[in-house]
């Protein structure tokens, strides 16, 4: 696909006329097979995440508010909410568990590109193609936005970047399925960027907001182009405009170079990483440097080891604080706690998070006297790389293993037969090799086939949260 870029005065509409154009021809083959695995990955998450209370909640409220029936919640074998609700549940309950995908751009895309653009797709019986399509638009736009934004300096100011960069690529995937124009697509991007929000006071006390914050931009992005597709308009200027555009907004260090350099040629999305463990992506490096050095020291562990452990200043600053026994989000996201059950239990997977072990005394008296130092050297690699290290005493001397990328990610990657087994590993009741099979070559199914396929279920399975 060509785009001439002189007739072009700026990045959203440059954005805009891309994602106008895009068709599947244009992807090239390994992107393809990434949103493959993307889908299969999400929904698996998705179904997962509705054993949760909170995602019970939210598909609580939004039957209470149901209107049309154009779109299904996963797992339930007929549509029975709006699209942007939708979305909303189904967003939610993939980012539900911190099972989801996510990339060093900070973000978690296919917690809300996914839902956002298969609900999407139920409602116009789309195509296989037409849906990996759209998911390859979602998954690009989101990435460069937070790139743009320069993902560190974003969150330090304390935004949580899913959330404010999550509505542009519900927009675009939705704008992509819907075939709405260029002009019509920039005033997608410009009501999906002014929906933006989601802060990390969270961390505060480990409550649910989280959760909330991919469904909600599945939600925005499906609303804006909706609405766009209705005339409504949106400012086609949204990231790069002096008084109120995101970038300025967002972030003291924003580039807008990053939304459109290579556009068309290079795709960010192919470095998405899947993630073995249930807890915050930027602790990966330092639960596979544990559990090397559990490895290397030996099972169990002893408890009386001095344990040292290496931080960048954002990692230092989101997870880095003191374990306190609370939530299950307060437990995903302290790098304290998931370091001592990494060492004592030899595994971080959805039963470390269970409520009888976030207060164990055991994990809570190594979590409490582990040596967290900064390491300028790390600043120097995040978050192009999520790395880290920990170290051990072990005779008076250290042990330390070093981890520059994480288990998951395109440096060490999990492959789609590893994402059937996390998809089989949290919903063992689900026929996971004919999802697998259906997903992995998406092309040639309707998305309301899928679907069906995930709404079946073998005797004796009870899962619906609410």
């Amino acid at each position: 696909m060509n785009i001439d870029r002189h007739a072009i005065a700026a990045p959203t509409r440059e954005l805009a006329s891309w994602i106008a154009h895009l068709r599947y021809p244009d992807l090239p083959p390994r992107t393809r097979e990434v949103v493959r695995c993307a889908i299969l990955d999400t929904t698996g998450c998705g179904l997962y995440g509705y054993q949760t209370p909170w995602a019970g909640m939210l598909l609580k409220w939004a039957r209470n508010g149901a209107g049309k029936a154009e779109a299904s919640v996963w797992g339930d074998a007929a549509a029975s909410l709006r699209v942007a609700d939708a979305a909303l549940v189904n967003g939610t309950a993939a980012h539900a568990f911190e099972l989801d995908d996510y990339h060093n751009a900070k973000l978690h895309a296919g917690a809300v590109v996914v839902p956002a653009a298969i609900a999407m797709a139920e409602k116009l019986d789309a195509s296989g193609e037409q849906l990996i399509t759209a998911i390859a638009a979602g998954y690009e736009v989101m990435i460069r936005s937070s790139l743009a934004l320069n993902p560190s300096a974003a969150r330090l100011r304390g935004w949580h970047i899913t959330g404010i960069c999550g509505p542009f690529g519900a927009a675009a995937a939705c704008a992509s399925l819907l075939g709405l124009n260029e002009e019509q697509t920039a005033w997608a991007l410009g009501l999906a960027g002014t929906q933006g929000a989601g802060t990390w006071a969270f961390n505060a006390d480990g409550t649910m907001s989280k959760r909330l914050h991919a469904g909600k931009a599945a939600h925005s992005g499906v609303m804006a182009a909706e609405l766009a597709a209705l005339g409504f308009t949106g400012p086609t200027q949204i990231y790069e405009f002096e008084d109120g555009g995101v970038l300025k907004a967002f972030s003291d260090a924003s580039d807008p170079a990053p939304l459109t350099k290579d556009l068309g040629r290079v795709y960010h999305l192919d470095a998405t990483a899947i993630k073995p463990y249930s807890c915050c992506g930027s602790s990966h490096a330092y639960i596979d440097a544990a559990l090397e050095l559990r490895r290397r020291l030996g099972a169990p562990w002893d408890a009386r080891r001095r344990v040292r452990v290496g931080l960048s200043k954002v990692v230092k600053v989101q997870c880095g604080f003191d374990y306190l026994p609370g939530s299950a989000l307060n437990a995903q996201m302290n790098l304290r706690y998931i370091i001592a059950v990494a060492l004592i239990e030899g595994q971080v997977l959805p039963p470390q998070f269970e409520d009888k072990k976030l207060s164990d005394p055991a994990l809570l008296a190594l979590a409490e006297h582990l040596e967290l130092v900064h390491d300028p050297e790390l600043d120097k690699l995040y978050p192009v790389h999520f790395a880290g290290w920990v170290a051990a005493e072990r005779n008076g001397a250290w042990e330390r293993a070093d981890v520059l990328d994480p288990s998951g990610s395109p440096a060490s990657p999990i492959n789609a037969g590893g994402i059937a087994d996390k998809f089989r590993g949290i919903n063992p009741q689900r026929p996971v090799d004919e999802i697998a099979a259906m997903v992995l070559a998406m092309e040639r199914h309707p998305v309301r086939r899928l679907l069906a396929l995930l709404a079946q279920r073998t005797a004796g399975q009870t899962y619906r949260a609410a």
